[in-house]
């Protein structure tokens, strides 16, 4: 399977109103004070040989707003475990989304900007 799960969130996340001009998959070209939720590949493996990966997928919202940023973070969370399990995106069908770890609150150590990190295992085939 040659899937990548980053793309698979990506485009599921754009796809939602409130959060499509914020979702990114690359920091290149962002702003200090821009808005951004960051898609991130933290690892999996392949769970059954050939036909579904499991993989680790962090999210990180920045925004100049604490309480932007911690609106924003946990709308993510409750897209990606409530919403998006048993839907097909793109090329895959999302079997189930599990929690990796909440979000928490993750300040920028360089900009100092508001940032929440969360985390989640996607389970993924083959659509």
């Amino acid at each position: 399977m040659r899937i990548d799960p980053v793309a698979v969130a990506h485009h599921f996340l754009k796809g939602k109103k409130e959060l499509a001009d914020a979702v990114t998959g690359d920091l290149a070209g962002r702003e200090p004070t821009q808005t951004t939720i960051y898609l991130e590949h933290a690892g999996g493996f392949r769970v059954i040989r050939g036909c579904m990966d499991r993989a680790d997928v962090t999210y990180q919202v920045y925004a100049e707003d604490r309480q932007e940023a911690a609106e924003l973070a946990y709308a993510v969370r409750e897209y990606l475990l409530e919403d998006m399990p048993g839907r097909v995106v793109g090329d895959a069908l999302v079997l189930d989304v599990a929690e990796g770890i909440s979000p928490r609150y993750f300040p920028d150590s360089t900009s100092r900007e508001h940032t929440y990190l969360g985390e989640v295992t996607i389970f993924i085939t083959e659509a």
